[in-house]
């Protein structure tokens, strides 16, 4: 009984209405926690599995429903001739028109702040159905309705908004903006022009201006009309006629880059201490470009070398001299002095400005002179008086020679030409041959074309008036010792001034035997002709019996210079020192030199000549009677 009693105690204590205390309550309530969560866990995937059933059938019914909805309405997103016609059906597109007709007026905006405005009267807008939208909507496929949720079909039917057309046409013609009048016509993108400022040159932006397409207007602005929009911009519709180059343009911008870096070229000339710079505002002047092609004009370039020249060259100009007798003399003729290589030059500066250098530089010279002082030959030349028939020979402002010597014979129309010329060359042991004669010379330097200086070992004595009746075919007849010490001591190119000073004649002669003076010399000019005490031996006129004279050549009358001289137009003028006999002469057969022929060894080149010595040429010189 006591057990049975013990157990019920022990199944009451379970109950639900029996407090839980102690461990046998605790116990109790392990024993039912565990079937309770199942329980819970189990009626939470039951829902869900309801709540996705249902949700499945909610959204199964709301895609047929709304598939049922596009049976009769216009898919979503959809536009007709601009009109939104979503979820519309037929009639309510037709009522949406209608009412959009009624009061319309379309606003047409143009560039700088234009703009007009097209009514519904204007044009006789109305509207216009033959069945085309009932067409689209049994075209849709209800069911594909949820392909559009983003984005809708757009459609274009040619009815349902008319107009008369030529009344449009009327229309858009009244706009101010339309008058052909009022338009500008655009501008095509440009290389400015040069800014000297910072030397270069810019690209310059298209110019839209006003010029409008009638027929892209009418086209715009219809298309509007039909969508019934309020407004419409004929600048974004394309309607204005575009520049036809544009300043994204590559050729251009490739052209002004070209430009820039012609003008961005310097080119300094140096003339001894004078300069002259030739930058992008002369370049400048140039320059020409057509589109994206730009030219170099090359005729301007040669033109400022001839300036160049024109304003440095010294060849071929009047000289002064300072003479041995304390007397200036103008020597107006020959060829002696700087003189640019215009062609050669030219083509050195077209290459630094295509290339965009910067360059100090000497000109290409065909010619070079001594100095570009106060005088151009410096303080190495000859110096011959043909009037005193007296040479001096300064080196380095020294007198290493001063002695008389025997020129062209005046009587024969010889006379040997004042002027400044370069040494040509200088040549040991030449033979120098004419009509009728061959003489040998062991020490040959010409200077004018066939005449030049050389030894006389037939002649007796030298000086006076020797050359008057007796002289040479037109070269300087010198003593041997004095032709010697010259030789060794010149060089091509050194300047020959050759020169007339009245008052300065003597009658005396030197005789041969006497050595040519070689020491060095005050270069302070004295005042008269020097003399020699010696006694005058007699005038030798003929060179010896073994060396034959060639007869005389005829040139054209006035050419005293004789065959190769290469007188050019800027010598061509009168001697301005005082006349001479041979100045004063009427003119006759010039002086005619002969040809050479090595007997020895040609002398290296002096300064100003590149090339070695030419073959010597025929002309006037040589021993002569």
């Amino acid at each position: 009984m006591e057990e049975k009693k013990e157990r019920e105690g022990e199944a009451e204590s379970l109950s639900p209405e029996t407090p839980q205390t102690g461990r046998l309550r605790g116990r109790s309530r392990k024993r039912t926690d565990a079937p309770e969560g199942k329980k819970k866990a189990g009626r939470i995937a039951l829902a869900a599995v309801i709540g996705t059933a249902v949700l499945a059938a909610a959204g199964a019914g709301y895609y047929f429903l709304e598939t049922g909805k596009y049976k009769t309405a216009f898919f979503p997103n959809t536009t007709i001739n601009g009109i939104d016609a979503s979820g519309k059906t037929v009639e309510e597109v037709k009522s949406l028109i209608e009412s959009g007709l009624s009061g319309y007026t379309l606003t047409v905006q143009a560039r700088d702040g234009a703009s007009g405005t097209i009514g519904t009267e204007e044009i006789g807008l109305h509207s216009e159905f033959d069945g085309s939208l009932e067409k689209l909507l049994e075209e849709q496929e209800p069911g594909q309705w949820i392909r559009y949720l983003k984005e809708g079909p757009a459609h274009e039917i040619r009815t349902m908004i008319a107009f008369d057309g030529e009344k449009l046409k009327e229309a858009v013609r009244e706009f101010p903006f339309m008058d052909p009048d009022q338009m500008r016509e655009p501008e095509n993108a440009r290389i400015s022009e040069y800014d000297s400022g910072t030397r270069s040159y810019s690209v310059v932006p298209a110019v839209q201006g006003t010029e409008l397409v009638e027929e892209q207007v009418e086209k715009a602005v219809a298309a509007a009309i039909v969508s019934l929009s309020d407004q419409v911009d004929l600048d974004a519709e394309g309607c204005y006629t575009k520049p036809a180059v544009d300043e994204t343009d590559e050729g251009l911008n490739a052209a002004a880059a070209e430009m820039n870096r012609y003008v961005g070229a310097v080119v300094t000339h140096t003339f001894g201490d004078a300069r002259e710079v030739l930058d992008g505002d002369t370049i400048s002047q140039w320059i020409t470009v057509d589109g994206g092609n730009v030219t170099l004009d090359e005729s301007q370039a040669a033109a400022y070398v001839k300036e160049l020249a024109g304003k440095y060259d010294t060849a071929y100009k009047t000289k002064t001299l300072k003479t041995s007798y304390g007397k200036d003399v103008t020597i107006s003729r020959g060829h002696y002095g700087w003189k640019i290589s215009q062609a050669a030059e030219t083509a050195a500066v077209l290459s630094i400005i295509k290339n965009g250098e910067q360059q100090t530089r000497e000109p290409e010279y065909s010619q070079k002179a001594a100095s570009r002082g106060a005088n151009d030959y410096g303080s190495t030349y000859v110096e011959i008086n043909l009037t005193a028939q007296h040479l001096y020979f300064y080196k380095n402002g020294e007198l290493l020679v001063e002695t008389d010597f025997v020129s062209g014979n005046e009587s024969r129309g010889w006379a040997t030409p004042g002027g400044a010329y370069p040494l040509t060359y200088k040549q040991r042991n030449a033979t120098l041959r004419g009509e009728g004669y061959a003489t040998p010379v062991s020490y040959w330097m010409p200077f004018n074309g066939g005449i030049g200086l050389h030894d006389a070992s037939w002649r007796g004595s030298f000086g006076g008036t020797i050359y008057k009746t007796g002289g040479s075919h037109g070269c300087i007849n010198l003593p041997p010792k004095a032709a010697k010490t010259i030789f060794e001591n010149i060089s091509q190119g050194d300047p020959v001034l050759c020169y007339h000073l009245a008052g300065t004649e003597s009658k005396k002669t030197a005789p041969a035997e006497k050595p040519a003076a070689t020491t060095a010399a005050s270069t302070a000019a004295s005042t008269a002709a020097p003399e020699t005490t010696a006694a005058p031996a007699p005038e030798q006129t003929q060179p010896p019996a073994e060396q034959p004279v060639g007869p005389s050549v005829e040139l054209p009358e006035g050419n005293t210079d004789g065959p190769g001289g290469g007188a050019s137009p800027e010598e061509s003028s009168p001697q301005e020192t005082p006349a001479s006999p041979v100045e004063t002469a009427p003119a006759v057969p010039g002086p005619v030199g002969p040809s050479v022929t090595a007997g020895g060894d040609e002398e290296s080149f002096g300064p100003g000549f590149a090339d070695p010595a030419p073959e010597p040429m025929p002309g006037p010189g040589g021993p002569g009677a």
